[in-house]
């Protein structure tokens, strides 16, 4: 389920077995984040650190790398065992201080690709072979279908399950307690508030009502902190929200922090408010990788300004960092989930359609990159068209390719595909026909030339037969 802590147990468990000294290794996915929410870099980044924290496998990993120099490029398959069970078998016994080491894997559902979830579960089930070490691996998901299959198809001796939701509910609710216990006592003294505040009734209803999601709980502690409201306000508010019994945990989570934004706005207000939000926080919670305010504004083709006025209310579901630069957050996939139920539509006026949203988004993609001087000819202005990718240097590359048009130039297309309408083909076509070969100079430059050869094929599966020049583009 979400919310249920899932990640907060991850990270204290890996914490822990670091300071042990019997981490291996960790992974914490991250939808919507990059190579975060892909499994492309699964398994070089278990090994690499693994290297580090065994560091008698060295020796057999330089060696793959060595006779296989593309090994990030194989299949997971390859990479698994060159990588991770063949040099974990090389080991000699009792060289290894810890005799057990623990893989921790977050969030294993938020891997963008099913099978893939699948190909890391069967292979994962592999390391009980490792001899002179024992592997174990700590994983979190919720259960999703990909999830419970690869788990099925196990041995049932060789995983051991636990479901969050069903711990005995007198434990959740004693955690979630002692959880806003101290955040409330945080909040009474930053607001010099009576040693009474809030009352136990109050604190006992807001347990009921988070049980057994500490998202809930984490997100009211952040509404009532708001130092632009008052906290006793903000709890009454919360507290309306306990009589509705047909609410679900996610609507009681978010909508008071949703309906906040719409206090004293008229109809007109709330209309331009409600395309705004759909505007800039839709984008946000699709966004393959996340956006700081700045280049947000101008892949969306807005006034920073009007972005930060969006998003000040916010900070209770986002996170947004006071650096105008540094990337905005959400802080739970569960706000995402809860924008985009398609079941909300209709009910909620806060519900984001994710089609129309990556349509949106498509179209800004694609304008930007048709802006004058964002795709050109040696767009780096280099001196030699000879000149080594590693010979340029980064912060001229950020200067000529702004992190906008990065964004633009990898995910138009998947924005395009994912926006489930024609109606952008046209643009599209015109777009590849006037720049294709700058758009792939400048997935060059951001050495992701892989990945465009990729969208390009994805493109030619996507495109509707009724654009015969699409299709027609070959490499």
């Amino acid at each position: 389920m979400a919310g249920t802590g899932k990640s907060t147990i991850s990270r204290t468990v890996a914490q822990s077995l670091k300071d042990n000294g019997q981490l291996g290794a960790s992974f914490f996915f991250k939808r919507g984040e990059g190579d975060r929410g892909r499994a492309n870099r699964f398994f070089t980044t278990i090994a690499s650190q693994m290297i580090r924290n065994v560091p008698q496998i060295i020796t057999a990993v330089r060696a793959t790398i060595d006779t296989i120099p593309d090994i990030s490029e194989k299949q997971m398959k390859d990479q698994f065992e060159k990588l991770i069970l063949q040099p974990c078998n090389s080991i000699q016994p009792g060289s290894v201080g810890m005799s057990t080491l623990v893989l921790v894997i977050d969030a294993l559902d938020e891997c963008e690709n099913e099978e893939d979830v699948k190909c890391i579960l069967n292979l994962m089930s592999r390391v009980q072979a490792v001899k002179a070490i024992h592997l174990r691996i700590f994983v979190t998901s919720r259960p999703e279908l990909p999830i419970r299959l690869g788990f099925k198809r196990m041995l049932e001796d060789i995983h051991q399950d636990i479901v969050l939701h069903e711990i005995v509910k007198d434990t959740i609710n004693h955690d979630i307690s002692a959880f806003l216990s101290d955040e409330l006592a945080n909040i009474r003294d930053e607001n010099s508030l009576g040693t009474s505040w809030p009352e136990n009734k109050a604190v006992q209803e807001l347990v009921l009502m988070a049980s057994p999601l500490f998202i809930f709980a984490a997100t009211i502690c952040r509404f009532l902190g708001d130092p632009n409201w008052d906290p006793q306000e903000q709890l009454d508010i919360l507290l309306k929200y306990s009589t509705r019994s047909q609410a679900s945990k996610l609507d009681q989570t978010y909508l008071p922090v949703l309906d906040r934004l719409l206090i004293g706005c008229d109809d007109a207000d709330t209309a331009t408010l409600l395309e705004e939000f759909r505007t800039v926080v839709g984008s946000i919670v699709i966004l393959e990788e996340p956006l700081a305010a700045n280049s947000l504004a101008n892949l969306l083709n807005l006034s920073c300004r009007k972005v930060n006025r969006r998003l000040d209310a916010l900070r209770s579901v986002l996170d947004i960092p006071p650096n105008l630069d540094q990337p905005i957050h959400l802080l739970h996939l569960s706000f995402r989930d809860f924008l985009l139920d398609p079941k909300k539509q209709g009910k909620y006026k806060f519900w984001v359609d994710e089609a129309q949203a990556h349509n949106y988004l498509a179209r800004q993609c694609l304008q930007l990159l048709g802006r004058p001087g964002v795709l050109k000819r040696n767009l780096c202005e280099l001196d030699s068209p000879g000149t080594l990718r590693s010979e340029i240097d980064r912060n001229k590359i950020q200067l000529c390719l702004p992190a906008e048009a990065q964004y633009a130039c990898r995910y138009w297309v998947h924005h395009l595909v994912c926006s489930k309408s024609n109606e952008l083909w046209d643009h599209a076509y015109t777009l590849f026909k006037s720049k294709f070969l700058y758009w792939l100079e400048a997935m060059s430059l951001i050495e992701r030339v892989l990945d465009g050869l990729m969208m390009i094929d994805l493109l030619r599966n996507n495109v509707s037969v009724s654009f015969p020049a699409i299709t027609a583009i070959t490499v």
